[in-house]
């Protein structure tokens, strides 16, 4: 049995309503707890084992949550912004109010996969670079990528620029698409770090421009293909599981 809860909190971390909100809408009659409808907005309940019922619409708690995004571009990674839409737009008020957030960060022209959670574990362990968890990147640049290149990244980079510097850990890559000398390279780029603009920088330290950068998966777990940017999906167990291995290539 999981912990019991205020019925009016529930409903709020639900996104259902503020506080205040969900407390007209139990007055009025409008929530039910297994079958039950409810007059008590302080009235205790196991919420991830009752059936919630507000205006029809029966709602599933949950203690955790982790959602796979997919991140379009122009989209900020961050919790709010008074002046710019964020990733936590796209998600339904829900989310928010359960206290999920991005693990990690994808750049405002960076698309592709995204891990937002309220578990403050699993949040940490991506981040953190000592837990390597690899990144995999497809990166369009302009140029033609060499097998020198992939030596360069496979050894490390050194990144002195303005940004910054630093030491980059070795990195695997592999082209997917050779351009010739006046075309452009879709290269697969895996790391276990993510500093600022780390791979653009990359790139750019070997002469080259990133045309367009999305990341397609954290350890072995991939976008899933049938999302569409700005789209969203709940993950299961064994899905967050795949973020902890490694990608085996």
């Amino acid at each position: 049995m999981s912990e019991q809860m205020r019925l009016d909190k529930c409903l709020a971390m639900l996104g259902i309503g503020s506080r205040s909100e969900v407390k007209q809408m139990i007055r009025r009659g409008l929530v039910s707890i297994d079958g039950i409808p409810a007059a008590d907005p302080e009235r205790k309940l196991d919420p991830e084992h009752s059936r919630i019922i507000v205006s029809g619409t029966e709602y599933v708690f949950k203690a955790e949550r982790t959602v796979m995004l997919h991140k379009p571009a122009g989209v900020l990674t961050a919790a709010r912004d008074k002046k710019q839409r964020t990733v936590m737009d796209l998600l339904p008020p829900m989310y928010t109010a359960m206290g999920c957030m991005p693990a990690g960060r994808l750049d405002k022209d960076t698309t592709g996969l995204l891990i937002l959670t309220s578990n403050g574990t699993l949040a940490h362990r991506l981040i953190d670079p000592n837990k390597e968890v690899g990144k995999t990147y497809e990166a369009r640049i302009d140029g033609c990528f060499t097998e020198a290149d992939i030596a360069a990244f496979r050894s490390g980079l050194h990144i002195d620029d303005s940004d910054g510097v630093f030491d980059a850990r070795p990195a695997k890559a592999r082209i997917l698409e050779q351009g010739d000398g006046s075309g452009s390279s879709l290269v697969e780029v895996r790391i276990a770090e993510g500093k600022y603009h780390q791979v653009k920088r990359m790139f750019a330290m070997r002469g080259y421009a990133v045309l367009a950068l999305k990341r397609v998966r954290i350890g072995r777990l991939r976008l899933d293909p049938a999302l569409e940017p700005g789209a969203y999906r709940e993950l299961t167990q064994a899905e967050i599981g795949l973020m902890e291995q490694e990608d085996g290539e």
